[in-house]
């Protein structure tokens, strides 16, 4: 399926992706955001649905959601700043990433490596923004190939450049976060002090997500070190506070600035920017985090 996606028209390609029993949803001509309302959580392989949206906007780039509703996982190599090249090939020599199903460049000169995903195994997205690696899996999504990215007045393509023959096998996302970052020393708890748990990061992420703009990233960072003298694991607090991510204060900025306050907290570092810790929120209240509602599974690529 992937070897001739760059061969086709992007209507055609939406089309035998959905074929295939991949799902997938319209997004942006020339971007990366959905067009249509609730984005990758509307993703079906529906041929009338998928035939219908391309026929209403032909140019729309496809967008695949990862994780269980696919049956794929995706590797995203990043090159903004940072060589997230060097890091994948750390970890492929490592054993931790093994041959991919597909390759595909992205326009920005990055990496998607494609896996299948392990079945009945919930695999989240993550970013480990030093290294250039994120992990597209449960709750992410990816756009998939002949799609088109507008870079600097350029339409630059996704290109398959490589495809498996043989049997794949599912990369171990959890032990390939923990290679690129090794969560922090636990500190002892001190007498008394009440361990936080998953429901204290909910809570956490609802009320950072309520926050307005400007000193988001401060109170992300108060938060993450409440968590982090909770002694709540990095991966919990990170599965939590990525929730938060908006436009403009996306899932790399987070993770970067959770991992800063748990290193800060770990030795000891009572002052970040010269602002002192509080043990009282930047502003307002908590509430608790609605639960979310779950996309339903769906029949992965063979």
């Amino acid at each position: 399926m992937f070897r001739h996606l760059g061969e086709l028209s992007l209507p055609v390609a939406a089309r035998e992706l959905a074929r295939a029993g991949v799902p997938v949803f319209p997004c942006v001509p020339g971007e990366k955001h959905p067009i249509v309302k609730r984005g990758f959580q509307r993703a079906t392989n529906d041929l009338r649905q998928v035939q219908g949206w391309w026929r209403w906007r032909p140019t729309a780039n496809i967008g695949i959601p990862t994780g269980a509703v696919s049956g794929l996982v995706v590797i995203d190599v990043d090159v903004h700043g940072v060589d997230g090249y060097a890091a994948y090939a750390r970890a492929a020599r490592a054993g931790l990433i093994p041959a991919p199903l597909a390759t595909v460049t992205t326009p920005s000169g990055g990496q998607h490596a494609y896996f299948p995903a392990f079945p009945a195994r919930e695999q989240r997205s993550w970013a480990v923004g030093d290294a250039g690696i994120d992990c597209r899996g449960d709750g992410g999504y990816i756009i998939a190939p002949p799609s088109v990215l507008r870079l600097d007045g350029a339409r630059i393509p996704y290109r398959v450049e490589q495809v498996a023959t043989g049997r794949v096998e599912p990369v171990d996302a959890v032990r390939l976060r923990s290679f690129l970052a090794p969560p922090p020393p636990r500190r002892p708890r001190p007498e008394g002090r009440h361990v936080t748990g998953r429901e204290d990061a909910d809570r956490m992420a609802a009320w950072l997500a309520r926050q307005v703009k400007g000193d988001r990233n401060y109170k992300l960072f108060w938060a993450a070190c409440r968590l982090a003298e909770g002694n709540v694991p990095v991966s919990d607090a990170l599965d939590a506070l990525v929730r938060a991510e908006q436009p403009d204060f996306g899932e790399r900025e987070i993770a970067r600035t959770v991992y800063s306050a748990y290193r800060s907290v770990g030795a000891g570092v009572t002052r970040r920017d010269g602002v002192a810790r509080s043990a009282n929120p930047p502003a307002g209240g908590l509430v608790r985090r609605a639960h979310e509602q779950r996309v339903p599974a769906s029949r992965g690529l063979a």
